[in-house]
This record gives structure tokens, sequence and C-alpha cells, in this order.
């Protein structure tokens, strides 16, 4: 028993940093380790995120940290009320995203100081039964309660007639389930554990607003000071009828007109287009629409190497390419203005794999430490505007201090090196760069035997 306990140690300061950057919108990792620990047990944590996203857009203008800064707290109980049953209580916010543009680039509004934005929040309490086959091996099984909402902004030429695209997407709830199996061999300090969450289907209600009359406006506004232009340059070339064409007042007149004349031809076709657009939706819409949170799963795995070190890893799939959101208003004008393919508001085209390995090691009977390296392959491209990153590597560190008998503190840092992306807007027109980012990551919690 000695030995799993200098184990289980080990594991704790290893978990300890719970808050992620993980593909597409993951955040969490959604551990169950606190289910996993021997006897009764209690723990309550907090991480905060601090990420460091910058680039360019496609006119060279930089884009300043768009990356923003969030906390979130994590929670779980697990009771052992007979040698065979467990039961337990988890709760976490796995997937998320906080996201605003600044400065003066193509995803900004310097008329009406309004920037690109999201934000996404996630919550989900699952409950746990576990039952103990044999002395090794452990089923558990139970249902998750999840809440979702979340609200975007596109603005600034990048997004050309979505500029001005405004949705918010109400608090909704509905439930999944989960399973898992676990497999020890105490003598050896081999734990193993994979578990399986479904996807959880949502009925969300959304606003939508767009603002293509002001759009059409501005083309208005903007055909008629080329009309107008175009009017003088004739003026001026109908006193210069009798002048040779070479001459070099005519000639600057004529590319003049040459130059408007293009520039009317670009702005009637945007404005036709805006009309069409205009009269296939209106200017607000509240409509319900389908969100799927991903399923996943999750296989975790730690072995001793001596009586005070551990092994420790995880190997993490989403299946984020099946997640699609597609809000009525945003779904008509991306087929009206791409017909051949249309798009989505948010999707992805590849599944997330992402695997950690580390090590543990106790250092006295209070003191403990780890050192982890994770890799996150991303979620394919293209890479939406609103989450420019594409996979990372990271290195975390942990302590752990046994204040008590039944106390634990654990503390811990990661460090994230976000993978370079193209950014695109539509089905894959290129946006932006982004470039050399990173993100640090701190977290804490206590936990409490009984």
């Amino acid at each position: 028993m000695q030995k799993k306990t200098y184990i289980y140690a080990a594991l704790s300061v290893a978990m300890c940093p719970t808050f992620a950057i993980g593909a597409a919108l993951d955040r969490s990792g959604q551990s169950i380790s606190t289910f996993l620990q021997d006897g009764n047990y209690a723990e309550i944590g907090v991480s905060s995120l601090h990420p460091k996203v910058k680039g360019k857009d496609n006119n060279q203008n930089n884009i300043s940290d768009i990356g923003d800064s969030y906390t979130f707290g994590t929670f779980g109980i697990k009771l052992q009320p007979t040698e065979k049953i467990s039961l337990g209580v988890l709760f976490d916010e796995p997937f998320g995203a906080k996201a605003s543009y600044h400065g003066n680039n193509n995803f900004t509004n310097a008329e009406t100081s309004e920037n690109t934005g999201a934000e996404v929040h996630s919550q989900n309490i699952t409950g746990l039964m576990g039952y103990n086959l044999n002395d090794n091996l452990k089923f558990y099984t139970g249902l998750v309660y999840q809440e979702v909402k979340g609200s975007a902004q596109l603005r600034g030429d990048a997004y050309s007639v979505f500029n001005g695209y405004d949705i918010k997407i109400e608090k909704n709830d509905a439930l999944g389930w989960i399973s898992g199996i676990s497999y020890e061999i105490p003598e050896l300090a081999l734990k193993t554990s994979i578990t399986y969450r479904s996807k959880i289907n949502h009925k969300v209600t959304s606003h939508e607003t767009i603002g293509i009359d002001k759009i059409l406006q501005k083309v208005s506004s903007g055909l008629n000071q080329v009309d107008a232009g175009i009017a003088e340059v004739n003026k001026g070339l109908a006193q210069l009828t009798s002048i040779p064409s070479t001459d070099p007042q005519k000639q600057y007149l004529l590319a003049q007109h040459d130059s408007l004349m293009k520039m009317r031809y670009g702005l009637a076709g945007q404005q036709a287009q805006l009309n069409g657009l205009n009269s296939l939706v209106p200017n607000k819409l509240t409509s319900s629409t389908e969100l799927t949170t991903p399923q996943s799963v999750n296989f975790d795995f730690q072995t001793g190497l001596n009586p005070k070190t551990v092994l420790f890893g995880n190997i993490r799939w989403v299946d984020w390419s099946s997640l699609k959101l597609g809000p009525t208003m945003f779904t008509t004008l991306s087929k009206a203005v791409y017909p051949d393919e249309g798009f989505d508001l948010l999707y992805y085209t590849k599944d997330q794999w992402s695997a950690s390995l580390g090590l543990g090691r106790q250092f006295s009977n209070k003191l403990s430490g780890s050192i982890a390296f994770g890799w996150d392959g991303g979620a394919g491209k293209p890479i939406s505007s609103l989450g420019p990153t594409n996979g990372y590597k990271n290195i975390a560190v942990g302590v752990r201090y046994k204040a008590r008998e039944n106390i634990e503190l654990s503390g811990g840092v990661k460090y994230f090196k976000l993978g370079d992306a193209t950014s695109t807007v539509g089905p894959g027109t290129p946006a932006g760069e982004f470039n050399g980012n990173s993100a640090l990551v701190y977290g804490m919690k206590i936990g409490y035997r009984f």
C-alpha cells in the first residue's frame, strides 16, 4: 500500500494545472481523476489562462493581442460507501473561447469603434457511479448535465457582407452520458483508465442581426461620389475635344475616367449583390439552431518506476469534425454569397488528437513534484479568425504539499507554444497570419481525504 500511496501523490501533482488550450474549443480536458482516487475524496481548484495571440491581416496591419485572459474553477467529490460501489460528482467547464480584436486592421471598424469578438461558455456537472468487478477492474458510468451559451460579432473589411453580423445564443441545457473502465495492479503501481463521453445535442435559441442596409448605404454613397467624379472628368474632357489624345492633360483625364469607371463597375456589382442579400433576410432574426458538443475519449495511464517515481500520460480524442453551427440567417447569406459550397459560422475539418507524458517524484513525506510535456495536433484547416491557432506543444511543472494527513495543496503552471495559423473567413479565404504565439496557465487546488 505504501508504494500505491506514492504513486497517487505524484499523480495529483501532474493533474494540477487542469486548464488548457486545446484544439477548437477544448479547454478542461474533461478529466475524471478525482473519481478514481482511493476512499472518500473531495477537491476544489481554480485555473487562469493568459494567452498572447498576435498577427497581421492581409494588408500587413498589426493585430494586437486578441486572446483575452479568463479564469474558471473545478470541483469534484468521490464517495466510497461500500468496497464495491463508488459515487462521484464532478464540475468543470469543458469548452470555451474568449477573443476580441483591437487596433486598426481588417477585423475592426474604425467608424463605429466596434471590433470582431467571440465568447463561448459551457458548464458540465457529471454524476458517476462505479462498481469494482474485482480487486483490479472497475466499471463506471453516469449522466452529464451540460449548459452552453455564446456570442459573436463580426466586424471589419475582412468579413465583406458579414461585416456587422451579430449572434447571441441563449443559455441551453441538455443531457449526455459517460462510461469507462479502469484497471490497476497495486503491486506494480500500475493504473489505467479509458473514458468515453457522448455527444450532447442542444437546440439553442439564437438571436441574429446583420447590417447589410448600413453597408448598402455606404456603397450607395460611394457610388454617388464616383458618379460625381465621372461627371466632373467628362466635363473636363468636353472642353478638350479638339485637343489630340496625346496631350498630357487629356491623357490624365482619360486615365482618371478609366479608373473611376472600374470603381463604378465594382461598386455597382456590390450594390446589386447587397440588394439581393437584403431581400433574403431581415435585419433581425430569432430562430432555433442545432448545436452538438462533441463526443470524446480519454485514455490515462500511470506506472511506478520506483517507490518514489511515477511515469504518467494521457491520450485524448475529440470528435470536432462533426461539430457544425449554422444559424438560419448566417447560413442563408453564406449560401447566397458562395452558392457552390456555403459555410457554417462554426465548423472544423479534423478531429483533435492530443497527448501528454510526464514524470512525478516524491521528494519527502510532504513534498512532491512533476514535469510533463504535451502536444495537440489541432482541428484541421481552414482555421477560424475567431480562434487563430493550430494545435500546440507545452511543458507543465507542478508541486504538491501535504499540509496534513488528509489535506493536500497543489499548484502548477503550463507554458504553451501555440501553432502558427493562417486565419480564414468564408470557405478558406485567407484573412491573416498568426505566428510565434504562446500562453500561460496557472492552477492551484486543495484536496481533502475523509
